[in-house]
């Protein structure tokens, strides 16, 4: 154990508290070029960097945290969004999102068990969390397979990385392609993992993109529902109960109260504007705990088959979205 595991407690609490405090030096108007900075994948990296070198600090805490803060800032979020416009971004890439659900889950199988040999379960969680929203899909799948505590770390982990890989070099590819707010968000909420690293790329891409990636992404996510259910019945397994995450319902509720409430009157449009304000810098500082999640020991653990069917698979989907988008 070197100086920095053996200090990683007060060096990722410095950490922590210099993140907020630039994070929160954006309402000071002199000072909010600084703390503009602090972007989603700066938040992201200085996490993965902790957590590479100076390993684990906090472990209960930090996993409490880019869970539950991650969630709040989703539901933040949709302080910030209308139902109309959220409808219309849905309704637009309804049929491809069915397409690419399905597409996914089969290209996922063919790769994961007839060319890698991977096994059935570990290669199942892999497809779902690729074909729907990631930590999410397989959380909620992983009981109804059945899958012992080794096949979750294994899928989880596979997802994660490439997560950590997406938030970094998607915005620069969408630029690259000249990408519109609206294609770049359409792209990023089918072809990144999870719910955290889309908002992320949305939001380090623009605010337009932000909104409409968000918005897909969390719609998206109810396919859950009935990929358990397909799922139950492919592994012949009964009894099993499917829920709906509890943040998605308080997002659906906070795009309406924007939408109908508070965009009415001008103290309202403040109040909306505040918090959705909050969610962004909250969003940020939840990439922080997510990167410091992320130890050696927990790349060490993921197999190579596992992880080439999740980056095969991956960059397959990428392709073709974004081949969608763009003809």
């Amino acid at each position: 154990m070197n100086i920095l595991e053996k200090n990683s407690k007060p060096i990722y609490l410095t950490l922590l508290i210099a993140l907020s405090i630039l994070l929160l030096l954006g309402y000071v108007p002199a000072c909010e070029p600084v703390s503009a900075l602090i972007t989603p994948p700066v938040a992201l990296f200085c996490g993965l960097v902790f957590a590479l070198i100076c390993g684990q600090a906090l472990p209960t805490f930090n996993s409490k945290m880019s869970k539950y803060m991650l969630q709040y800032s989703v539901v933040g979020l949709g302080f910030g969004m209308n139902v109309e416009k959220c409808l219309q971004s849905g309704s637009d890439g309804m049929l491809f999102t069915i397409a690419s659900v399905i597409g996914t889950m089969l290209i996922g199988w063919l790769i994961g068990r007839k060319f890698l040999h991977v096994d059935n379960k570990t290669s199942y969680l892999i497809s779902s969390g690729t074909a729907i929203c990631g930590g999410s899909a397989i959380a909620a799948v992983g009981p109804v397979v059945k899958a012992d505590n080794s096949q979750m770390s294994v899928a989880l982990v596979t997802v994660f990385v490439l997560n950590a890989v997406a938030l970094f070099i998607f915005p620069p590819i969408g630029h690259a392609l000249d990408l519109s707010q609206k294609d770049f968000a359409t792209w990023a909420a089918i072809a990144i993992h999870d719910t955290s690293s889309v908002v992320g790329a949305g939001a380090a891409y623009g605010n337009e993109a932000l909104e409409i990636a968000t918005t897909i992404k969390l719609t998206r996510a109810l396919w859950i529902i009935p990929l358990a259910l397909v799922t139950s019945f492919i592994f012949k397994s009964k009894d099993q109960k499917v829920k709906i995450p509890l943040f998605i319902i308080f997002f659906i509720v906070a795009i309406v109260i924007n939408t109908y409430l508070l965009s009415n009157f001008d103290a309202g449009i403040t109040i909306g504007n505040a918090i959705n304000g909050l969610a962004r810098k909250c969003l940020t500082l939840s990439l922080f705990f997510i990167g410091a999640s992320l130890t050696r020991q927990t790349l060490m653990s993921v197999g190579l088959k596992p992880m080439l069917q999740g980056v095969i698979l991956w960059i397959i989907i990428s392709l073709v979205t974004l081949a969608y988008i763009l003809l």
